[in-house]
């Protein structure tokens, strides 16, 4: 809500309200990430925010004109860097000149799409619509120690409706283990376990990469599978306490799941390309069973904007969202 909101708002100049935020979350109000997301907002449109503290509930947002250019924002923590870029890569994209980002902070961790997937799902697609975006990753940061950085160039252009429906064929499938500061044997564990779960993945499609250790302590496990017209890319982050196994084996269901299915995006694509199909003004996709943070975004969309925006269950349970 607070991403999709601020971009939103500088994209149409509306101003907006939000209380009682996260509020059923154990940790209610903003974190630290968000805080940031907001800041750099605020920092490429010279916006006015007021209750902008990590922890407030509450957060009134006056938009500015965005402003191209070369920005750094650093989140302090092992808050999301991708987080904060989508909330201010839909203003630069439609800017008037282009922009280059340095995002500081958590690259790879939990509640936040991965680099991986950023970079490999979802600018694919936001290039199809016009745009170019490049991101590439200089430093890694897991949870809890952060201290990760990516650098994003965006050259801005007019958002294209376009039309996401058919995967296209299978080109290949990938599994890989990235760890640091972390035993080897729990990085080998986890990808056994995915290699078991995924029988038909050839052996060599799996890998195990080891980053030095100042980069951690942390691991991830991340699924690959790239269709002539998307890659998704499904993401398991080690945790105290869970098991290797147990990480895997969740992992490898949600990629069986995708790949049994015949919808063109995951849950996690799907939410965050309502964002740029509404500033697009028009676009479809094919989605799985759609999250709860599609249906938040769609509802967002439909506030700042007014635009029609349906979701409707095909044949075979996957879902189909127009815009327009």
């Amino acid at each position: 809500m607070v991403r999709n909101s601020c971009a939103l708002s500088l994209v149409t100049g509306e101003p907006f309200r939000i209380s009682n935020i996260r509020g059923r979350r154990p940790k209610p109000g903003l974190m630290r990430q968000h805080v940031t997301a907001v800041e750099a907002a605020c920092v490429i449109s010279g916006a006015e925010c007021s209750g902008l503290t990590v922890g407030a509930t509450e957060l009134e947002f006056r938009p500015g004109r965005v402003t191209p250019g070369e920005y750094r924002c650093a989140v302090g923590t092992a808050g999301s860097t991708g987080l904060v870029l989508q909330t201010v890569l839909m203003p630069l994209v439609l800017a008037d000149g282009p922009s280059r980002l340095v995002l500081e902070g958590g690259t790879h961790n939990m509640l936040a799409p991965p680099f991986d997937f950023i970079e490999r799902t979802f600018l694919p697609v936001i290039n199809r619509m016009g745009p170019s975006v490049s991101a590439r990753i200089v430093r890694h940061g897991f949870y809890p120690r952060g201290g990760g950085r990516i650098e994003v160039d965006i050259t801005p252009a007019p958002l294209a409706p376009i039309d996401c429906i058919e995967r296209g064929e299978q080109l290949g499938v990938a599994g890989q283990t990235v760890f640091t500061g972390l035993p080897f044997e729990i990085a080998e564990r986890m990808l056994a376990r995915a290699r078991r779960d995924l029988g038909a993945w050839p052996d060599d499609a799996f890998a195990v990469r080891e980053l030095p250790a100042d980069q951690g302590p942390g691991v991830i496990l991340m699924l690959e599978a790239r269709y002539a017209n998307v890659t998704e890319v499904v993401s398991g982050f080690g945790q105290l306490g869970v098991p290797a196994e147990r990480l895997a084996r969740t992992c490898a269901a949600r990629m069986n799941g995708y790949i049994e299915a015949s919808a063109f995006a995951g849950p996690y694509l799907a939410d965050q390309l309502v964002l740029p199909f509404v500033l697009a003004g028009g676009g479809s996709l094919t989605t799985v069973k759609p999250s709860q943070h599609t249906l938040t975004a769609i509802d967002i969309a439909k506030r700042f904007t007014g635009l029609r925006i349906e979701l409707t269950r095909q044949g075979g349970g996957e879902h189909l969202l127009t815009v327009g």
